[in-house]
């Protein structure tokens, strides 16, 4: 199973950026997919979750400034994140929760990392 993420990059204050991440391989069925960061310095914190069913949960630091969403079909999540502070920089890292085949129990898989830069 692999797990690859895009759309990081750097951007001013106040702008937008969207990453994407595709999960791929030998998949059953999917969970629980987020979205994690981390910053110099610091632990990797919960930026936003989304379950299969479509139960979101946010941090309260990107709350009404960062949307989750996912396509089940195409085993992606999404996180729009809008209204971007200079505390937003970090490495953000996709995490699913999925089954690979049965009778295997769920299990955690993460992606490589994306940069989120935002300065002026």
């Amino acid at each position: 199973v692999q797990l690859v993420e895009s759309g990081g990059g750097l951007v001013q204050p106040g702008g937008s950026l969207r990453l994407s991440c595709v999960a791929s391989g030998s998949i059953f069925r999917i969970g629980t997919m987020g979205w994690y960061r981390q910053a110099p310095g610091k632990q990797r914190e919960l930026a936003a979750t989304m379950s299969s069913g479509g139960g979101a949960n946010y941090a309260d630091s990107v709350k009404d400034r960062f949307t989750i969403s996912r396509d089940n079909a195409k085993n992606t999540v999404y996180l729009q994140m809008n209204d971007l502070k200079p505390d937003d920089t970090a490495v953000y890292y996709c995490n699913a929760d999925l089954i690979e085949r049965l009778p295997r129990p769920p299990l955690s898989f993460w992606g490589q990392g994306t940069q989120v830069t935002v300065s002026s």
